[in-house]
């Protein structure tokens, strides 16, 4: 019925009486039968392509949900891969700060090894020159045992000797009459020697004119010894008394004795103080030519060169100055540390390559005291940077009155020091507080830099950009700078602060560098004329200058900037025109 519906649908129904000629009812019945025929085929395969496309959209649903798995798998590994990278990027910062300590501890095991392969040299030398004592004395001890042998051998003669020598005397005494022992008494009485000393030297000394005469011996009043009676022994009299290589206590003691001017020490005196001041190595030229202390006091540096072979010049500067002090006498609390101390005090301010120069110069405080530009480049210390290190050092000296302990060695346990005592901070201590504000990593790099409180203090050119450039702190690390800085400030103080900033933004300032090199001054066209008029005035060339003005800045006394004198040009020109304002201040005063 479907079916005939829809051929009425498709086919109007057609007029058999209207169209009497068309074709017939059963042609056209048979025609619609083909066209249903074809139509069934039709539809017949329209249904099985739409169950071939059911089927392809089941397969492509099935893979759909294949692929949505794969996608959820592929993102919880993601996840997982995205934990993992975490967890080694933890492992990598926690390596890397493990990586920073054992660099640190590498660091300080290539300091102390340097250290002990000195040590370690110094000990090699010390066992070479202990071996060669060593066989020194056993070549002594094989003398000494020849020495005793021929001793035994001379006692026994000496002892036969004796006996014909008594007999001798028994029968030449027996046959002269004894005018001669009463003559000798005689002139005892009359020269005041006791009878007892007579008597006892008689027996040994007197010359009997006889033909059988006795010989006068070496040694008075040795008693007759029995050559069996015992072994050699030691601390006896002995039959000759040469030069004694060492000092007695007596010359010692007076030495000492400051109450006896210096011009009536005798030349054992002399000699033996300056072997006590370190100059040993001439004591045996000045035993030729020193005959009391006048001696050196009224010679002049041709003659200590000449005479005594002093060819190096703080060497006679040390003699000069020792000599000076007897003269004007004058204590000064520098003269009581020696060289040995100034090797100490170059570790703590932060210089120990310069222990070996100072050591053969025999630099004491005294000198210290009184060194000069040239003095350093003698000593070869040519770093503008440790020029300046050395006269903050020696002025933190001179405002501790020469204290040997005013530096601290130990950090101190406050937060927040005052500058005062920051100023007495040694290098160790400096480095202490550097692992202290979490730079523990470049605490190494100071040592040997001569960085100490006194140079941070009292030094206006000496900024954190300074210690920065020490501590080879890149450039472009520039939160660690900003850090340092922080912490510098606050260690050196507002006041300080301030001061290092106007100083450095003044008009032709010329910033410290860890490169610049100290040249020694050398006279002008200008200069010359004024060499024969006056004398050239030393103590204008010191370090560090005594007598000079000293500022005070958070409690600490500060040099003034003459004492900068021969560290850089701009400072220099500024002292040579104050100068020259001085002078002509001074010559247009007794015009007006």
């Amino acid at each position: 019925t479907k079916q005939n519906s829809d051929v009425s649908q498709h086919f109007p129904p057609v007029n058999l009486h209207s169209n009497a000629n068309s074709e017939s009812y059963q042609e056209r019945l048979s025609r619609l039968e083909g066209d249903k025929e074809s139509l069934i085929l039709q539809v017949s395969v329209l249904t099985d392509q739409v169950e071939a496309q059911g089927v392809k959209i089941s397969d492509l649903e099935s893979s759909l949900m294949e692929h949505r798995h794969k996608l959820n798998s592929t993102e919880e590994m993601l996840q997982q891969e995205l934990l993992h990278r975490a967890s080694l990027e933890n492992q990598k910062l926690s390596l890397m700060g493990e990586v920073s300590y054992l660099k640190l501890k590498l660091a300080d095991m290539e300091g102390k090894q340097g250290h002990g392969g000195e040590r370690q040299h110094k000990a090699e030398g010390l066992l070479k020159e202990l071996r060669i004592l060593k066989d020194k004395v056993e070549h002594l001890e094989d003398q000494k045992l020849q020495y005793e042998k021929k001793l035994k051998a001379t006692k026994v003669k000496e002892s036969s000797a004796l006996c014909a020598v008594w007999t001798l005397h028994y029968t030449i005494t027996s046959q002269i009459p004894p005018l001669t022992v009463h003559s000798a008494f005689l002139k005892a009485v009359q020269s005041d020697v006791p009878a007892k000393l007579i008597t006892g030297s008689v027996s040994s000394h007197i010359i009997f004119s006889s033909p059988h005469r006795l010989r006068r011996t070496q040694s008075g009043g040795l008693p007759a010894t029995d050559p069996d009676s015992g072994q050699f022994r030691r601390g006896g009299l002995r039959a000759t008394a040469g030069p004694r290589l060492t000092r007695t206590p007596e010359s010692f003691d007076s030495a000492r004795d400051m109450n006896i001017p210096f011009s009536q020490w005798t030349k054992e005196q002399v000699c033996g103080w300056l072997e006590d001041y370190g100059l040993g190595q001439y004591v045996s030229l000045s035993r030729q030519w020193v005959e009391n202390g006048q001696t050196l006091l009224s010679a002049t540096p041709q003659d200590f060169e000449k005479e005594m072979g002093l060819k190096n010049p703080l060497h006679r500067k040390k003699l000069q100055l020792a000599l000076r002090a007897f003269t004007t006498k004058a204590i000064e609390k520098s003269s009581e540390l020696d060289h040995i101390w100034v090797t100490r005090w170059l570790d703590d301010i932060g210089l120990p390559q310069y222990k070996d120069q100072f050591h053969e110069a025999r630099i004491d405080g005294r000198m210290i005291q009184y060194l000069t530009v040239n003095d350093l480049l003698t000593l070869k210390v040519t770093s503008q940077l440790h020029h300046l290190s050395i006269k903050c050092a020696i002025h933190v000296l001179h405002a501790n009155k020469f204290n040997p302990n005013c530096l601290r060695r130990r950090p101190v346990e406050e937060k927040h020091p005052p500058p005062s005592e920051v100023v007495q901070w040694s290098n160790h201590c400096v480095m202490e507080w550097l692992r202290a504000v979490d730079l523990a990593e470049y605490a190494p790099n100071l040592r040997g830099s001569g960085v100490h409180g006194g140079l941070i203090i009292l030094e206006p050119r000496f900024s954190s950009e300074t210690l920065a450039l020490l501590l080879n702190i890149p450039p472009q690390k520039t939160l660690l700078r900003r850090h340092l800085a922080t912490a510098f400030s606050a260690l050196v103080g507002l006041q300080a602060m301030q001061e290092k900033r106007e100083y450095g933004n003044a008009t032709g300032h010329v910033p410290l560098t860890t490169t610049a090199k100290v040249k020694p001054k050398k006279l002008g066209f200008t200069q010359f004329s004024h060499l024969r008029k006056r004398k050239p005035d030393e103590s204008a060339d010191y370090i560090c200058p005594i007598d000079s003005g000293a500022l005070t800045v958070n409690g600490v006394s500060r040099l003034p900037s003459s004492a900068q004198r021969g560290l850089s040009p701009r400072l220099d020109r500024q002292a040579e025109r104050e100068e020259q304002v001085g002078i002509k201040a001074q010559t247009n005063g007794p015009k007006q």
